[in-house]
């Protein structure tokens, strides 16, 4: 197990050096930095500001080999933008945002409390919902229950989640004031009247095709012979379901969630945004809008990160979820 450990860590490293190459390409080889200072700036600023600009992000060095200082200490040779990339994503040395000149690993430590504040609930709450909903309609596959849940299930999927979003804000936040639109508050007293409104927008938003694909490895499982044999000896249906239905369809719940828990880390995108939450989605909309390069080159690699960090977490999770599989 270990060498597999070993091998897939070593798969996940090429995959990250490979994702912060093409960053580098797709910031610095195609896109100018006299482009990016202008679009931090102003398209009308004057070019010694643009020059200074670039000075103080770093931005003013030579894209892969540094010839004009090298010559006079080889050690320069390397003082370059592609070197300068590789050592600041590797080393969690992001810098200072393009636009504000703010410290991008602070405004990432502030953002990851509201980001964990909606999207932790929202899992765990959607993780025991979708259980639920899909245990009771394979339990009572072929009827009217089954019938109606595949419908909702069905619905909720077709339905764009930004029309949730609006119909959630208007009905419950305008009309019946349950809960405020917008904004966020990390006191314990408040939070939860701010994130009540989000929170259940993206359980409705994501329960259907949660529930839909556990019904199908239920369903599946229930055919199974074991499942006979423990009706055939009289296990109680609830215990059938639960204790042999569900333990024995980990595997394919462990690689839906499993992989969906680093994720948790860079936020809800649209909820962020539309709520005023002020999360790592926000974050990376806000960057999107102003073209906040060094922010969004960071976000970018962080959520790499965090998947080749799911897909081995998932791999571990299979080995301790059924005793069956071996990781060589």
């Amino acid at each position: 197990m270990a060498a597999y450990l070993i091998r897939r860590l070593a798969y996940g490293v090429l995959t990250v050096l490979g994702v912060l190459f093409l960053l580098f390409v797709l910031f610095f080889a195609i896109t100018d930095p006299d482009d990016i200072a202008r679009k931090a700036l102003s398209e009308r600023v004057r070019p010694e500001v643009i020059v200074q600009w670039k000075k103080n992000h770093g931005y003013d060095k030579p894209m892969l080999l540094n010839t004009e200082h090298g010559v006079a200490n080889p050690r320069r040779y390397s003082d370059t933008l592609l070197y300068e990339h590789f050592r600041r994503m590797l080393t969690f040395d992001f810098g200072r945002t393009d636009v504000g000149d703010e410290p991008i690993g602070r405004r990432l430590w502030e953002g990851a409390g509201p980001s964990l504040s909606l999207t932790a609930p929202m899992f765990a709450l959607g993780l025991v919902l979708g259980i639920g909903i899909a245990l009771s309609a394979a339990f009572f596959r072929d009827t009217y229950i089954d019938g109606a849940v595949l419908i909702a299930c069905i619905l909720a999927m077709s339905v764009s989640g930004l029309l949730y979003i609006i119909a959630g804000q208007y009905l419950v936040g305008l009309l019946l004031k349950w809960f405020p639109i917008s904004g966020f508050d990390s006191d314990p007293a408040v939070i939860v009247r701010f994130l009540a409104l989000p929170v259940l927008i993206g359980l409705v938003t994501g329960f259907g095709a949660d529930a839909r694909f556990f019904r199908t490895i239920f369903v599946e499982e229930m055919n199974r012979d074991y499942v006979r044999t423990a009706r055939a000896k009289g296990a109680g249906d609830a215990r059938v379901m639960v204790r042999h239905v569900l333990r024995n369809a980990l595997i394919p719940i462990l690689t839906n969630v499993v992989v969906a828990i680093p994720f948790l880390f860079t936020g809800a995108l649209l909820l962020e945004s539309f709520f005023g939450i002020p999360g790592l989605g926000s974050i990376t909309v806000d960057a999107i809008r102003s073209n906040d390069f060094s922010t969004l080159r960071t976000m970018v690699y962080l959520g790499a990160l965090l998947f080749v960090a799911g897909q081995l977490l998932t791999d571990v999770s299979y080995a301790l979820a059924d005793p069956r599989v071996r990781l060589s």
